[in-house]
Parts: structure tokens; sequence; C-alpha cells
């Protein structure tokens, strides 16, 4: 390889590198060809990370705030609510937007499912914001070039409101259950390779589970929750996990969550730990323990609206009520402390869906 940068050894010019953050790497990459295959390389973000300089970001899907139509005698009436792709730097604090889909260049499809694997983002599913047809369809976001590529659609029939969960350093990402477009929840449960951009069918699981929540723990994918067909919304307080080593599903718990309700606030951190959000409560449980409460949710929280892990972080975004603006606050998960994230307003919106990398 030539030099990265004239009169400066590799080693001191990789330095330089990193140090970029990542909304300069498409820029970077279009400077050299040695700087594009630098930075493109596993080497170079394993490097970031080591030396501190990688950016722990979460992305949302989030609702545009203060839309309206019309002229001054219509500033009153608000436009069908239309969401974007928004991203946090929580090192920083810098917000920003990422580009639209280029399919989707009106609005991002309602209740589409965020993932990441690697230094992408991947969109599955959702309705088209205009028609409000259901879509199987995925799309790929490079944080690298900043750039959109369409995936294999997802296969089987179009579903809606499934689980997601991402393998974020094997680059798969797997969707449970959700429901067809007759309301008949479903047991299918699929992955995605997306380096191949392959799909291939899991074994079913045991029990129908619309609306329920996906995540991967441990070499494990572990589905909360959900309701059958008959049940219509009566949530279930099961859970069941797949284990990838041994091909097969290993773990039905029948009382899991402790309570009848939505699954969507479950998540799992590095150590061996879930979180939920019960009620007012933070509760945390081992996989083999009874949930204890950890912590009070701010005074100010209603229901949360997302909750998302990241650094030893519980991150919990919700409003007071249906139509405050929605707040950021990061729960310290070894002091149990509660820290508010400024959000500017035009990102104060109502967030569907949140995933969490480190860049």
């Amino acid at each position: 390889m030539a030099q990265l940068i004239p009169s400066l050894p590799n080693d001191i010019a990789t330095e330089c590198l990193i140090r970029l953050p990542f909304q300069h790497f498409p820029a970077a990459t279009l400077a050299c060809e040695d700087w594009k295959l630098e930075i493109e390389s596993p080497e170079f973000f394993q490097s970031r990370k080591v030396a501190g300089y990688s950016q722990p970001t979460i992305v949302m899907a989030l609702a545009r705030v203060g839309e309206e139509t019309g002229g001054s005698s219509q500033k009153n009436l608000r436009s069908p609510t239309t969401y974007r792709l928004a991203f946090c730097d929580l090192k920083t604090g810098t917000w920003g937007e990422l580009q639209p889909i280029p399919e989707f260049s009106k609005g991002l499809p309602m209740f589409c499912r965020l993932a990441v694997a690697g230094l992408n983002l991947v969109v599955i599913g959702g309705w088209d914001p205009e028609t409000c047809r259901v879509s199987n369809a995925v799309f790929i976001y490079s944080f690298v070039s900043a750039t959109w590529r369409r995936g294999d659609d997802m296969p089987g029939v179009k579903r809606s409101l499934f689980g997601c969960a991402s393998d974020i350093n094997g680059n798969k990402v797997y969707v449970a259950g959700g429901h067809d477009e007759e309301k008949n929840a479903l047991t299918s449960v699929l992955g995605y390779d997306v380096a191949k951009d392959d799909w291939i069918k899991l074994p079913d699981m045991a029990r129908e589970r619309d609306e329920c929540n996906a995540v991967f723990h441990s070499g494990k994918i572990h589905v909360f929750g959900g309701y059958s067909t008959e049940a219509q919304g009566v949530f279930d307080a099961s859970s069941e996990a797949f284990d990838l080593g041994e091909w097969r599903w290993v773990q039905m718990q029948e009382n899991f969550l402790g309570t009848k309700m939505s699954a969507r606030t479950c998540v799992a951190d590095g150590n061996g730990r879930f979180c939920i959000c019960q009620g007012s409560e933070v509760m945390v449980a081992y996989e083999e323990a009874e949930w204890r409460r950890v912590a009070e949710l701010p005074v100010d929280m209603g229901v949360p609206a997302c909750v998302m892990m990241g650094q030893n972080k519980l991150l919990v975004i919700g409003a007071g009520k249906s139509d405050d603006p929605h707040m950021f606050f990061e729960l310290d998960l070894e002091r149990y402390t509660w820290t508010m994230l400024e959000a500017p307003k035009q990102h104060s919106g109502h967030v569907q869906s949140i995933c969490f990398l480190e860049i």
C-alpha cells in the first residue's frame, strides 16, 4: 500500500483517520483508493474502538414535528404523520438525519423495523406511507458510503408488527411472528444474511405471536410475548428461545414477563441481564432469575414508546402524554442513576423504532 498521507508513516496516518467522525467517511473514501480500502477494513473500526474514537449512535424512525398544510389560514391543520430516519451521536450529542430511502422519499414505511448488521442499518417491512399497503421490502444503508441498496425481499406472506433482532457481530437479522394481511398471527421465523443478501427459514415457534418482541442474546433468539389470532390484543406473558448453535427451540418460559403485557420494552445487555419497563418501574432479571425493581421511571415519563440498550445504559424514550414532545433518558445500570439527553425540538417527535450501533 502507498503512503496514506504523504510524508507520514502509515501507522501515524491511520491514527489521523480513526479520529474522523463517521459523517465524513463518505468523503474520505472518495479521496483516494487507499483511504477507501483502509476505512472499509474491519481492522480500522476495531482500532477506532480500542483507541476510544468510536461513536455510540442511536438511529430512530422518528416522526416529523410541526408539519402543517396550506397557508396561514390553515396553519392549525396538520398533515398526516410521516417518519424519517434520525440519529444521535451519544458521545457528542450531535443530532442529524440520514438521507431518505430512494423508494420512500416522502416518508419512511410506517411500523418498519430497524436492525443493525455490522456498519449497516437494515430497514425491514412496514406500510407504504401513501397507500398503507404492507411491504416486505428490505433496504440496507451503509454508514461508510452513506448509500442505500435494495436487499432481497422478506419471503413468504406479507407480515406486519413482527419482532426483529440482530446479531450485530454476525451480520444476521431475524424476524419472528407478526401477522399476515388477514390478521392471522404467525409462528414463522426468518433469518437474513446481510452480506450474502439471503433469507433462510428457521423452525416455527411453539405459539402464534403477533406484536411480539425479539432479542438476540448469548447465541439465542429470544421471542417475548405477543398474542394469538384468537386472543386479538390479549398479550401472552411467555417467552421462547431458539439456540442457533443447536438449531432448535430450547427454552419455553410460561410466565417470563410476570404479567400479561406488551413486551416491546424488553431488552438484553451484554452481561446476561434482561431489562423491562413495567408500569412506572424498571425491572432487571437474569435468564433464570425473577424480576427485581432497580429504578423508577423519571417523573415526567408516561408509558415508554421505545427502550434500547447500549454500552451498559438503558435508553428510555417517551412522553407524559401522547401529544407531548418525546423525552430521552439514560439509566446507568451500574449506579442506577438517570441522565436526560437534550433533544432539539425537531427531534422530539414520536419514536416508532430504534437501534444502537458503535461506529
